[in-house]
């Protein structure tokens, strides 16, 4: 089936793009009358951007508009005698239109099939189900964006058109006066000259000849200060079409372009069209270069022949400045970065960054490359730069190293950018704190700036860019902190803001939206609506918190600053944020795969946990993240007589030791995960593989640390009987972590060997936050260097410290 005919059959919104994407530059007649032919003959392997192709798009146009008028002549029933005549004017407006600029008939060709591809591929993909986006549908600013281009060529062609037949008709003009002076010359000497018969008659000649002329340079200097003024009318209508395209390209698409590029910094997948845009902008580059100098030809003309016409303003040199400014803008605001610098970024580590010149090849800018420089400011210097457009030189709020560059042009991509692999902040100077600021709260800028001339010269372009906001920290556990200030930024910054001003509370459904697409980018899975509520009563400090997720009155609840990342949790010493982004870095780290499949719940709270197990069989359990360790997560089983155990957390360091599926298999007590799922369907397939027949190669034989729960799973006969052990009484925790929320539910203690590690610096666990300087963090970055190699390892099972029972390993 052809692709027309599945366009055809498209319904809806899909079928009015359809009909949208043509108009009087490519008539949908002409696709229907020539599907079969426009499919075969239009290569999709041809660049319309390529000059290399014009000769074989040329051939493609004139083939084109003899198959149209073949078309239109075989049309001879009367029913499709309209039909007839569009065909017949499609071909004569290709052929005037099109036959110096054939590429941009093919150009519009393949936009047009393009978009039938993609509203084809999208209806088949929902009908098999595979898409709900309503945004897959909306309407294709591309072909628009394309389409006005192509007019703006049109017109431009017009006017250069224009533009030589003036410079005719001034010429002709000229030639004419030249004329007249010599009639005028000979008249003057005539009448120094004795009357005669013969100089009568020659004189009567010569003085009809002048009122002909007279006339005639009348009638022509009427035609072309006309022409002067159909030019610059034409001229000014051109700008302003270019105009608003523009601000449509750059407003709108570029701008959108690097709103995508922030939320990106939150794991909002990111569709880049850059390179749709940069065809964008090159496109209106050459349309403002060309009609840049026809205006400036037109201003040389009108000093060649200075001829006002009176009370007429010449608009020529108003249009000179407009035009130039249109170039400066677009020059100016296409200077973008690609790829953004790290939004975390640590002293003296590398990092890079990417920038590039959308229309540094159109302009041919690449001819004398331009330099670029990177330096670090801070906020108050951002503000300075965006009000004056310059920074004082040498200023700066930091040093880093491998910060200059030259661009480079790329020939196939038609790319003109520099790409910094290497720089590395080494110094940062920072502003002085107020209240409750810490150093994770101050937000600076790279920022990239370069100069270049274009056209020889004649113009010369002074460009920066400012990156997203950056925090610097000096010590990995500045890194919580710093990375909610961006979240926060990346999430809630508003088009147009002074630098990098975000409110100070939002609506909790735009937060957890947030908090949900950062955990799926990071962990594979988003939130379900269920997380969103428990993450809303822990953020809002109110277990019993009814939170509507949609209507009016979800987006009536707001979060502050404080409450996301500033204030600790009830009886705990970390906040709402370090609690979420430790429980995000852990299931990123170790327990991805089985989030992937559902088998941790993870957010949910200790109540509801215990209520929906105690109507389970025994040995159903449940894994959640713990509310009261940084980055832990729980099992949760019910025993004899309904009584529900927690044990005590496991954190990232233990899942080092022995991965989350080998736990849950070493403990025999544990059956069905809940609801229903044999654990060893639900984790089997996540199970370290093991086999007897392992033979040493050191001389040595290998233990296998298996976690034990005393009272629980002992090696012995429970497994076999299916037995439980009386409730382990003795083993409760009475000083749980977890004791403080008010419920009786025991928390148990498993025990694996552990290795016991020599530590430099406190827990960051215990205690109230603390700010913590930046010179002390740079000391024990230092610090930890060589802690990692000064660490040792003790057994306690033979130093006696261990009872026994408590390990047992299987070799």
């Amino acid at each position: 089936m052809s692709l027309w005919t599945k366009a055809q059959q498209l319904q809806g919104e899909a079928l009015r793009q359809v009909q949208a994407v043509y108009g009087e530059h490519f008539p949908i007649e002409v696709r229907h009358f020539l599907a079969p032919w426009i499919e075969s003959k239009i290569m999709s392997d041809v660049d319309p951007d390529n000059p290399q192709h014009e000769q074989y798009a040329a051939s493609v146009v004139g083939a084109l508009i003899q198959e149209l008028e073949s078309k239109a002549q075989a049309l001879t029933n009367e029913e499709f005698f309209l039909t007839k005549i569009k065909l017949q004017g499609a071909a004569e407006m290709f052929r005037q239109r099109y036959s110096q600029n054939p590429l941009g008939l093919l150009r519009i060709i393949r936009h047009c099939l393009g978009t039938e591809l993609k509203l084809v591929q999208q209806a088949e993909n929902m009908s098999l189900g595979m898409s709900s986006n309503p945004a897959a549908l909306l309407p294709d600013a591309s072909g628009e964006i394309l389409q006005q281009l192509d007019i703006l060529r049109q017109r431009t062609q017009e006017t250069s058109e224009d533009l030589r037949r003036m410079e005719q008709e001034q010429e002709a003009f000229a030639l004419e006066y030249h004329e007249l002076t010599k009639i005028q010359a000979n008249l003057t000497h005539l009448q120094n000259q004795a009357p005669s018969q013969q100089r009568n008659d020659f004189e009567k000649q010569l003085r009809i000849k002048k009122e002909m002329s007279e006339h005639k340079l009348n009638v022509k200097l009427a035609e072309l200060l006309q022409m002067r003024m159909a030019l610059a009318e034409k001229h000014k209508e051109t700008l302003m079409l270019i105009e608003n395209l523009q601000a449509r390209v750059l407003d709108d698409e570029l701008i959108r372009w690097k709103r995508e590029q922030q939320l990106a910094g939150n794991g909002v997948p990111f569709h880049s069209n850059l390179d749709s845009i940069q065809e964008w902008c090159e496109g209106l580059a050459e349309i403002i270069w060309l009609n840049r100098q026809q205006i400036k030809e037109a201003e040389r003309l009108r000093a060649k022949f200075p001829i006002m016409q009176a009370n007429n303003t010449d608009h020529v040199p108003a249009l000179n400045t407009q035009i130039t400014q249109l170039l400066s803008s677009l020059v100016t605001s296409t200077f973008i970065i690609e790829r953004q610098p790290p939004q975390v970024m640590k002293t003296n580590t590398r990092f890079t960054a990417m920038v590039r010149l959308l229309v540094g090849g159109k302009l041919n800018v690449h001819m004398t490359p331009p330099q670029v420089t990177v330096s670090i400011i801070s906020e108050q210097q951002a503000n300075t730069l965006l009000k004056n457009d310059k920074m004082a030189k040498g200023e700066a709020s930091g040093e880093i190293l491998n910060n200059t560059g030259t661009m480079e042009y790329q020939k196939a991509s038609r790319q003109l950018s520099v790409s910094f692999r290497n720089m590395q902040l080494r110094k940062i100077k920072r502003a002085e704190k107020k209240g409750t600021e810490s150093v994770m709260d101050e937000k600076f800028s790279l920022l990239f700036q370069s100069k270049f001339s274009v056209g020889g010269g004649e113009l010369v372009f002074q460009v920066w860019t400012l990156s997203l906001p950056v925090v610097v920290i000096v010590h990995g556990n500045q890194e919580p902190h710093a990375w909610a200030t961006v979240t926060w930024d990346n999430a809630f910054a508003e088009p147009g803001r002074t630098p990098f001003v975000v409110p100070e509370k939002v609506p909790w459904s735009q937060v957890a939206e947030t908090l949900s697409t950062k955990f799926r980018s990071a962990t594979g899975r988003a939130l379900t609506e269920s997380n969103q509520r428990f993450l809303a009563s822990k953020a809002f400090r109110n277990p019993n918190l009814q939170l509507p997720l949609v209507g009016p009155e979800a987006g009536n609840l707001m979060l502050t600053w404080s409450q996301f990342c500033k204030e600790p949790l009830p009886e705990r010493n970390f906040t709402f944020w370090e609690w979420f982004y430790a429980l995000m870095k852990l299931t990123r780290e170790h327990l991805r795969a089985p989030w992937m499949d559902n088998t941790i719940v993870g957010f949910i709270g200790r109540k509801q946990t215990e209520d929906l197990l105690k109507q389970c069989l025994r040995g159903t359990f449940m894994l959640r993240f713990s509310d009261s360790e940084l980055g832990g997560v729980t099992i949760a089983w019910v025993g004899d007589s309904s009584e529900v155990f927690m044990l005590q957390p496991f954190t990232s360091k233990d899942f080092a030791i022995r991965t989350l599926a080998d736990r849950v298999s070493d403990l025999k007590h544990l059956i069905y995960l809940y609801p229903d799922i044999p654990k060893d369907q639900a984790f089997g397939k996540y199970y370290t593989p093991f086999t007897d027949s392992q033979t040493p190669t050191n001389g040595y034989v290998k233990p296998l640390l298996v976690t034990h729960v005393p009272g629980w799973s002992s090696g012995g006969g429970n497994l076999e009987t299916g037995s439980y052990p009386p409730t382990p009484q003795g083993f409760y925790n009475p000083q749980s972590p977890e004791a403080s929320m008010g419920r009786d539910t025991p928390s148990v203690h498993s025990a694996t060997s552990e290795t016991v590690h020599s530590s430099f610096y406190p827990s960051t666990q215990t205690g109230q936050p603390n700010e913590v300087s930046d010179s002390f963090q740079d000391f024990m970055s230092q610090v930890e260097e060589l802690d990692n190699l000064e660490e040792f390892q003790m057994d306690l099972n033979t130093m006696g410290v261990m009872p026994p029972g408590m390990t047992h390993f299987k070799s």
